[in-house]
């Protein structure tokens, strides 16, 4: 058998393993949606609160990924891998025996380490699989994302229906470490050779990245007590003054690093900024609706829809899917329209999803149908913007620009559930014979409005990047 034949063998079954892996990952960040009430009543937390269970779950993702990404390189890609999912693995147990929403947050951030295995993963895939097949290995493994979501959405709604939430992580917990093993066992990746490990920069960038996740603590700390009755102004006002504080001395340490998370000349760059920045505003915008509908549906009649977890899935369910297909035919649509065109139409169609759901949604299929053409919206963007990037940056940068664009991806998702939360507290109503307050019909156009705004910007962006032409660097 000839080393190509050994490599394709061995590829397309690392493919699989790392597949499976992505699948149950990316289960896990969805799972818990439709439980967002159960939580807001079990633990007694506010609506806004209730944010965290996601953004703590990005947070750690963003922290970790780049020094995950590190590290795999120093002291080998498959070693990091095996720590990465038991760190996760570890977070499932916690999350099923959380009684209290800090403890919980604490089991949400050390399942968000698990997502630090997407950028490892496809860093292995690259070796594992032939050049040639490479961009079709590349989609399937990108096919986890809103396949795992899919998966996710409707299984953690009926485990949750039947069993209770705490029953989801007992779920994913067996087949985690099943995983782990069969990658021990299993799944042969040569690691860096002595002389390579010897010889490499082991530099990492820790100041930074404990910098950067102050930052984001600090400021989303400040956005949750904005409108709290019982916090004082200048506790506010601290809060955001320290994240102030700590994004300076982040700057200042990303200049003086050798590695940093962020490089600022590529930041400053004029093809690569705009694209990056038309990303963020997708994934704050989308977030920040994200949130919003299992508080919907789950709120009694008449400031939601009176329904359950399986409802919730319902809703959900149509965005899911055509988030799935549409990714999965994006890159060949992309063989067909120029990338800022594709991306100019992606934000345009997420805009028009945002303005239907502020106008219709009395209905769970009016809202359902929203969600739908955001999710068109959301694959187009996504599959243009990324390719943006890739044809804007020199080739020797590719990896650092990607990693980048993941990193500020992952910041604008975790910003985007707390201003969901904020309008979902401040706009509260009461139902007759029912116990506690809910969030209004006011509360939920607000969200749409701010997230229709979000993504118009990214509209006018979209516009400014397809006027200009994208000239590849010399290398």
């Amino acid at each position: 058998m000839t080393d190509t034949q050994n490599k394709n063998g061995s590829g397309w079954r690392t493919l699989a393993i790392l597949s499976s892996l992505g699948l149950i990952v990316m289960f896990d960040e969805t799972m818990i949606l439709p439980a967002i009430p159960d939580f807001v009543r079990d633990f007694g937390i506010s609506y806004s609160t209730s944010s965290w269970l996601l953004s703590a779950y990005i947070i750690a993702a963003a922290v970790m990924t780049p020094i995950a990404g590190r590290l795999s390189d120093i002291y080998g890609k498959k070693k990091m891998l095996l720590i990465v999912m038991a760190i996760y693995t570890v977070g499932v147990i916690a999350g099923r025996f959380a009684t209290n929403i800090e403890f919980m947050l604490f089991a949400r951030a050390l399942q968000g380490v698990g997502m630090a295995m997407f950028p490892i993963a496809f860093g292995i895939i690259r070796e594992s699989v032939p050049e040639k097949r490479f961009a079709t290995a590349q989609t399937m493994f990108s096919s986890t994302f809103p396949a795992g979501a899919v998966i996710g959405l409707v299984g953690g709604a009926v485990i949750i229906q039947n069993f209770g939430w705490q029953a989801t992580f007992l779920v994913i917990l067996p087949v985690a470490v099943a995983l782990w093993i069969v990658i021990l066992k299993f799944m042969h990746i040569p690691g860096p050779t002595r002389g390579d490990h010897e010889q490499a920069d082991k530099s990492i960038d820790i100041k930074g990245t404990v910098l950067l996740a102050a930052t984001i603590v600090l400021f989303l700390s400040g956005i949750t007590f904005l409108e709290g009755g019982d916090v004082s102004f200048y506790y506010v006002a601290g809060l955001f003054a320290a994240s102030g504080i700590s994004l300076a001395m982040f700057i200042m340490t990303e200049k003086r690093a050798r590695l940093p998370l962020l490089d600022l000349n590529l930041m400053a760059s004029r093809n690569f900024l705009p694209p990056t920045v038309i990303l963020m505003l997708i994934f704050l915008s989308i977030f920040t609706v994200y949130l919003t509908i299992p508080v919907m549906v789950r709120s009694p009649v008449p400031l939601g829809f009176g329904g359950d977890a399986l409802a919730v899935a319902n809703v959900q369910l149509p965005f899911m899917v055509v988030f799935l297909v549409t990714t999965i035919i994006s890159g060949f649509i992309l063989n067909r329209i120029r990338n800022t065109k594709l991306t100019l139409i992606g934000t345009t169609t997420a805009t028009v999803g945002f303005f239907l759901l502020i106008v219709f949604h009395s209905t769970e299929t009016m809202v359902a149908l929203g969600l739908t053409v955001l999710a068109v919206g959301l694959s187009l963007s996504i599959a243009g913007g990324f390719n943006v990037i890739l044809v804007s940056v020199p080739m020797r940068v590719t990896g650092i620009a990607l990693g980048m664009t993941m990193l500020l991806d992952l910041v604008g998702m975790s910003v985007g559930p707390v201003f969901a939360g904020i309008f979902q507290d401040v706009y509260r109503g009461t139902v007759d014979g029912v116990a506690g307050e809910f969030p209004t019909d006011t509360a939920y156009v607000m969200i749409f409005a701010a997230a229709a705004m979000i993504s118009l910007t990214s509209v006018i962006l979209s516009l400014i990047v397809s006027r200009r032409p994208i000239v590849r660097p010399v290398d």
